[in-house]
């Protein structure tokens, strides 16, 4: 089953969708709710819906009262739980729709987010999974398990770096428990094959498996992510796959099997000859450019770690480097927005290489291109915001943050920049009373947010 948009879904439940939406803007959360879970219950594939009714179920329990109520909820909730744990292995839809049943009484309630994360990956709803586990790993920071099926997930739907991110994080604070860096290499290695595949299979209408190109390839790749790669295993799969690619030249499989073997083993310019091969093939496409110059990165990122620190040159060396690196990167994305400018994904990828390097106004023009992608649009609104900051027109950039604010209803990571920046502009056109009240926002739900607590403790201390 693959995740649907709006316009994927018939026309009776866009409309239930909408008279959920209409509640929801006049706070009637109750009935939301109700609206929200009746279109799930028909369409259990309706991203859309699920992203509304899990932000209704967030603002309804915010509102809610303390500690009885949280009690009281949890207690009432606790044959729902019983009924989800047991359906969950036989009727995952049914467990889903416990899992909401439980959710709609209480928006944080851990046992309803895993019974609907398990679920939801059950069913092949990646991001449906994803929005449970990120509340999860909110909830719960340190719970290991918990990160390592959020990093998993994050992988599945494409965003493979911030999968990679939460496997380091976990390597720095278990340094010793070895098996995490073993699932760090499984996740780096799917990362290629899903990155792009994900979005653009569920657009097609294929499922959430087709995104790993074919079952028979998936079940490969997930014996091949089992093992534990070292440099003598790699070393005789490259033996065998080349050995193979004799009789079969134009296995277009087998050659990039090869490729990321290579680069596992750090030999990117033998990685790079056999991308080279499928692109001779005729099977160039803007994601195996991307691979490409990925591999040509990682070139850099490596060459870079094989400097020695001790030598007199270091410093001159490293900055060479850094430099070659940074022009390359710009450079080579342009090529392929010149080569695919339609492909919104890669306008986006250049504006915020423009916006690092400091080119605003080259910035302020892709961003105002990607923002009609639809999985990129937010993103897009919110560094067109900055943009417009960088350049002290405040008033633009406020209002373009405050429009994409209103296309979030969850408040998840993203949110959260959104929000702070929105303040810090506020802040700089001396509206402090508009500041404070966005980083109040992030304050009642995430404490630790970069500086939030020390400029809301400040405020109330000037408060008296």
């Amino acid at each position: 089953m693959s995740e649907k948009v709006l316009s994927q879904v018939s026309r009776p439940i866009r409309e239930q969708y909408q008279k959920g939406i209409a509640a929801l803007e006049r706070q009637n959360f109750d009935y939301a709710i109700a609206i929200f879970t009746q279109a799930l219950e028909q369409e259990p594939a309706f991203y859309d819906c699920r992203e509304a009714l899990r932000a209704t179920q967030a603002r309804k329990t915010g509102k809610g009262g303390g500690l009885f109520k949280k009690v009281f909820s949890g207690a009432s909730s606790s044959p729902l739980v019983a009924k989800g744990q047991l359906v969950l292995r036989t009727n995952p839809k049914e467990a889903l729709n416990v899992a909401e049943q439980i959710l709609n009484g209480d928006a944080n309630s851990s046992a309803g987010h895993k019974i609907l994360a398990e679920a939801a990956q059950a069913m092949e709803l990646p991001k449906t999974a994803l929005l449970s586990l990120q509340i999860l790993n909110r909830n719960s920071p340190k719970d290991i398990d918990i990160a390592r099926d959020l990093a998993k997930v994050y992988a599945d739907v494409g965003q493979g770096d911030k999968a990679e991110a939460i496997y380091m994080e976990l390597i720095r604070q278990h340094p010793t428990n070895m098996s995490l860096n073993d699932e760090l290499k499984d996740i780096s290695a799917r990362k290629t094959l899903v990155e792009g595949g994900y979005e653009a299979m569920v657009e097609s209408g294929g499922s959430f498996r087709d995104a790993l190109k074919s079952r028979e390839e998936s079940i490969a790749l997930e014996q091949e992510n089992r093992q534990v790669k070292t440099d003598d295993v790699a070393q005789n799969l490259i033996n065998e796959y080349e050995a193979r690619l004799i009789n079969e030249p134009a296995n277009t499989k087998l050659i990039r099997s090869l490729a990321e073997l290579y680069t596992q083993k750090k030999n990117f310019d033998r990685a790079l000859q056999y991308y080279g091969k499928i692109a001779d093939l005729g099977q160039s496409d803007s994601a195996l450019e991307k691979t490409i110059a990925d591999i040509n990165v990682k070139k850099f990122d490596y060459a870079l770690s094989q400097l020695d620190p001790q030598t007199p040159d270091y410093q001159e060396q490293s900055a060479q480097l850094n430099a070659q690196r940074t022009a390359f990167v710009l450079e080579e994305c342009k090529q392929r927005s010149d080569k695919y400018p339609n492909d919104l994904q890669i306008r986006f990828e250049l504006g915020v290489l423009y916006f690092n390097a400091g080119k605003i106004g080259e910035a302020i023009q892709e961003f105002q291109k990607a923002q009609n992608n639809p999985h990129r649009r937010v993103a897009s609104m919110g560094y067109l915001g900055q943009c417009f900051s960088r350049r002290n027109m405040n008033d633009l950039a406020a209002r373009k943050l405050q429009d994409a604010l209103k296309e979030k209803l969850i408040f998840d990571e993203e949110k959260k920049e959104l929000v702070y920046a929105l303040g810090n502009i506020f802040d700089k056109m001396g509206k402090k009373e508009e500041a404070i009240e966005q980083f109040k926002q992030i304050y009642e739900v995430d404490i630790g947010y970069k500086d939030v607590s020390a400029k809301v403790d400040a405020y109330y201390s000037g408060q008296g």
